[in-house]
């Protein structure tokens, strides 16, 4: 897979310029509203929850509400290396059990016919929900297609799939990678919707703010009108006013604002709430490679990619309270053999950083 870092260098340099023009999101809009949100455990993805020992005749009941997942929910999961069902059960139990994650979210893809059972077993033995994802990447075909077809192939003859696929994403950040036309995009996402009916699974468009706010003139609007909610990717290490993690809030407060402003109350995702540190120009935020007698030592904590996660999980309560049923975030990414320097495990498989954040307030 090709190296986000290029693609997001480019980002930093159009966000310096022309974020502040382009979103209104230093309006004063409060983001708050009062609301009870404690997820039972009698249903699916709660904590506590038991999964049943057959699948349920009806989807009735079975997803928690939405107002019940803010703060953490879950951890981003690359497929890209086709992992085995074994390591996938494993690896999404381990989200469940160490971490409290309540979704799987995925990231790449897996062309091998039929992957998406694997995953959906997994996450039926996990316990978790996925956010299943149709992923364009960076080089401009039309492959989304096939893996669209693919997916809804799955979704439609597997019977646990609407039992733990709780949304279909398409991504990842394909308007601002002009993977495809902005209302072309909100088409794939209401024939998307039309096909998974009967299904009852949303769909939704994994991309950030800045995506929509380069691509408004192309019809950006008609994809916020066309997602039954929004997963949305908080980067704000490109922005211009960045400086260190523990002085981010602000910034992810702008672009959350944005989508307040322009979602018309839909449910807020961070699926992909990058660290501020994976190309920040400041000497004591550098990310990912540290070395040792020029060797890779993954033992080294990332204190500044601790900061961010802690960052997030101290507003726990500001997420509980936010517009749409509150804001619930993931982690990004599960590895660093998935995405170098972005994992919450290193290479070796120890854990980076202190990693046991909210999940509920």
């Amino acid at each position: 897979m090709p190296s986000l870092l290029s693609k997001f260098l480019a980002l930093s340099l159009a966000i310096g310029v022309s974020l502040v023009s382009a979103s209104p999101a230093a309006s004063n809009t409060s983001a708050l509203v009062t609301r009870q949100a404690n997820a039972p455990p009698n249903c699916f993805p709660a904590l506590g929850f038991k999964m049943p020992s057959s699948v349920p005749s009806s989807l009735n009941n079975w997803w928690c509400d939405y107002s019940t997942e803010y703060a953490f929910v879950g951890v981003s999961y690359e497929i890209t290396h086709c992992q085995s069902l074994d390591q996938l059960r494993r690896e999404f139990t381990d989200v469940r059990n160490r971490f409290k994650g309540r979704y799987i979210r995925l990231y790449g893809f897996c062309d091998q016919p039929g992957y998406y059972n694997n995953v959906i077993e997994a996450a039926w033995s996990a316990g978790v929900g996925v956010h299943a994802l149709i992923w364009f990447g960076f080089d401009g075909t039309d492959i989304y297609k096939s893996r669209r077809e693919a997916l809804f192939s799955v979704l439609q003859s597997n019977p646990k799939a609407k039992f733990v696929t709780r949304v279909v994403q398409f991504g990842s950040e394909p308007l601002f990678d002009w993977a495809i036309s902005a209302r072309g995009l909100a088409q794939e996402v209401r024939d998307a919707k039309s096909r998974l009916a009967n299904l009852k699974i949303p769909v939704t468009v994994s991309e950030m703010a800045y995506g929509y706010q380069a691509r408004e003139n192309d019809g950006s609007k008609e994809v916020l009108q066309a997602v039954d909610f929004i997963d949305a990717h908080m980067l704000p290490f490109f922005s211009h006013k960045a400086s260190t993690a523990k002085a981010s809030w602000p910034i992810v407060m702008e672009d959350l604002n944005w989508f307040f402003n322009n979602g018309l109350g839909k449910k807020i995702y961070l699926s992909q709430p990058n660290s501020p540190n994976a190309v920040a120009n400041i000497q004591n935020e550098q990310v990912g490679v540290q070395l040792v007698g020029g060797h890779r030592d993954d033992r080294l904590a990332d204190p500044i990619f601790q900061d961010y996660y802690d960052l997030l999980d101290s507003h726990c309560v500001d997420f509980k309270n936010m517009k749409g049923g509150g804001v619930g975030w993931f982690a990004h990414i599960y590895s660093d053999n998935q995405e170098p320097g972005y994992g919450i495990y290193g290479y070796n498989g120890q854990l980076k950083i202190r990693f046991q954040p909210k999940t509920s307030c």
